[in-house]
């Protein structure tokens, strides 16, 4: 630490060096060159002005042959050497002298500077001026005692505007942060009553009550979870927490899909440890469920499933345009081919992609066009297959969508008829 500290200071103090002392070295001569480039702009200057008052007949041809000599003989005298015009004795300033002498007394100076106001101990004793080794305690209790007055503070001006649900619900997460999870609860049942579908402010609720009730989810915060999960089907921290509760029953199947699905759905930007945490987890509740830990990944394609008996696990099939519609829509209209599960959540558990103009389209869904690593289908039992034509180019179902649907199938069979037939309204 202190072999790195005295680098870079060394470094730092070349580099401030090399800023103000590179300027005196060059400065005479560039202050030489710059008189002289001004000296011959000027007569340059006048030499064209003699040559424009010629052409305008302003100047006979032998006055400006007069001044054109009389403009070279006072360049000459102005620029040429030296001795011929010696300059009044002026004592010579020694820049070099300048340059040893700032070398040697900046750094001395800083050093000593330094050594009297600053800390050397710090170098190797971080510790010793840490306010969290030293004062800790202290420090997180003056923060925990400004978040308290800083809440008070907007709950005071909540009651003046009551129908501010954000309001309520940041005040809510602010008792959260203090540790008031009994005045939380409080303030997140009513910032429900104004904001009531709102999955993050239900899994905040959930967390909340669950906090409140010994770190049990179960009851009134699974509901909450369950809530937010219709409303938002991928949101990370109810998915997290639904797999808590499945956890806690010994439901560990249940536990580990939940988490796959909450770790599918980390942003790229989700800080390492929570997408390690949740891969670790997901490992344990496989074990548990009588499988092998596996880690899976959050990102990237996984390879098709076999079924038992070596069956691949897919489905294989031709979409069609129902005559009635082939005047609807463009050639460049989105195709979105997708199994859904029959009972369970809308989400595909395998899609593919093509446009209006590949009709009819052969198609084949497996694992490896799973769009979630959670939910494959292999694992989704009985499935529709459902063709849709989007204008939007979106997969969300939207009005003037044509769509189609298969009879409910399992994995493994081929020859699949899907006719598009219907217009959404």
């Amino acid at each position: 630490m202190t072999l790195v500290f005295w680098c870079i200071a060394s470094v730092m103090t070349l580099l401030v060096l090399g800023l103000l002392l590179w300027p005196l070295l060059k400065r005479q001569e560039s202050s030489k060159k710059e008189e002289g480039e001004k000296t011959l702009s000027v007569y340059r200057q006048q030499f064209a002005e003699l040559e424009q008052d010629l052409k305008n007949a302003v100047l006979t041809d032998e006055q400006y042959q007069q001044s054109k000599r009389e403009l070279e003989r006072r360049l000459l005298e102005e620029t040429g050497p030296a001795e011929a015009t010696p300059p009044a004795r002026v004592r010579p300033v020694n820049s070099r002298a300048i340059v040893v002498a700032l070398a040697i007394i900046i750094p001395t100076i800083s050093g000593l500077l330094y050594w009297k106001l600053g800390n050397p101990l710090a170098i190797t004793h971080p510790s010793a001026s840490s306010p969290t080794v030293q004062g800790g305690s202290d420090y997180d209790h003056q923060t925990s005692e400004g978040l308290d007055a800083l809440s008070e503070r907007l709950k005071k001006k909540l009651e003046q505007n009551p129908n501010d649900g954000v309001g309520w619900a940041l005040l809510a997460r602010s008792y959260v942060e203090i540790g008031r999870h009994a005045d939380a609860v409080a303030i997140y049942e009513k910032a429900m009553t104004l904001i009531p579908d709102d999955p993050q402010l239900l899994v905040d609720y959930a967390d909340a009550l669950g906090v409140l009730h010994g770190h049990k989810l179960a009851g009134k915060p699974e509901l909450l979870i369950q809530q937010a999960l219709k409303i938002d089907p991928n949101h990370v921290k109810a998915l997290m927490l639904a797999g808590t509760v499945a956890f806690d029953r010994k439901e560990f199947g249940w536990a580990a899909q939940y988490w796959e699905r909450a770790s599918a759905s980390l942003p790229t930007d989700a800080e390492g440890e929570v997408r390690q945490e949740l891969l670790s987890g997901i490992a344990e509740a496989k074990g548990l469920a009588g499988g092998k830990p596996v880690m899976v990944k959050a990102v990237g394609g996984a390879a098709p499933s076999t079924m038992p008996g070596g069956q691949a696990a897919a489905i294989s099939g031709i979409v069609s345009l129902a005559p009635s519609l082939a005047g609807k829509g463009a050639p460049t209209d989105t195709l979105f081919v997708f199994a859904r599960e029959m009972n369970g959540p809308p989400m595909p558990v395998s899609i593919v992609r093509a446009t209006k103009q590949d009709l009819p389209f052969t198609f084949r869904l497996d694992d490896s066009t799973s769009p979630m690593p959670s939910r494959k289908l292999s694992g989704a039992g009985t499935v529709v297959i459902v063709g849709r034509l989007s204008k939007s180019g979106q997969a969300m179902p939207q009005s003037g969508d044509l769509e189609g649907m298969s009879q409910p199938v399992k994995s493994g069979v081929d020859g699949i008829t899907v006719v598009i037939d219907r217009e959404r309204p």
